[in-house]
């Protein structure tokens, strides 16, 4: 098994909720998300809304979707709650915890109205559970803006531990790790 490789699932499920590939009926979800002043605060900001059409309309037509990148939908509806990423961390940013850095990355974000349900938490557990299965043990990284506080008290939750500060995107980071390995049930 390459160090390299991500998740390969396309979907998993856990007790709420679906991780899949995105869909054409995601538009207007991820437009929200992605425009919202609230929710892209501590991610450099919203975009706009004609700049994440034309990004959404070219991944879902050419099916760019990458492994590890996923829609959170309702388990029952399917209804749109936010995005989850589980991929590597490019050597172009800062934050690593080793030499050759690309280790797993973790990254998510939820619309404004799936905030405080556990979403983000259940989500990542059940993505983390997949790839611990999938891959080796391995070091998992989480960044988040430091003055993120909900971001760093969910990390905490999910067993990550803060390793180090850096500058990126005009603001403190706070890179955040834990192993693969404690996430296999």
């Amino acid at each position: 098994m390459s160090p390299s490789r991500t998740l390969s699932a396309t979907e998993v499920l856990s007790e709420r909720l679906l991780l899949r590939m995105v869909r054409d009926a995601d538009r207007e979800g991820f437009i929200e998300l992605m425009t919202d002043p609230e929710v892209q605060a501590y991610l450099g900001g919203p975009r706009p809304r004609g700049d994440v059409e034309k990004h959404f309309d070219t991944v879902v037509t050419a099916g760019a979707s990458k492994p590890g990148n996923f829609v959170i939908a309702d388990g029952t509806t399917g209804r749109f709650l936010g995005t989850l990423m589980l991929g590597r961390r490019s050597n172009d940013h800062p934050g690593h915890v080793t030499e050759d850095g690309e280790e797993l990355e973790l990254g998510y974000v939820l619309r404004r109205g799936a905030w405080g349900a556990g979403y983000a938490f259940e989500a990542a557990t059940a993505a983390l559970r997949a790839a611990a299965v999938e891959l080796p043990d391995q070091p998992v990284l989480l960044v988040t803006q430091s003055a993120n506080e909900r971001s760093l008290a969910l990390a905490a939750r999910l067993g990550f531990r803060p390793v180090s500060t850096f500058e990126e995107w005009g603001a403190e980071q706070t890179l955040c790790t834990a192993p693969l390995s404690t996430f296999r049930v």
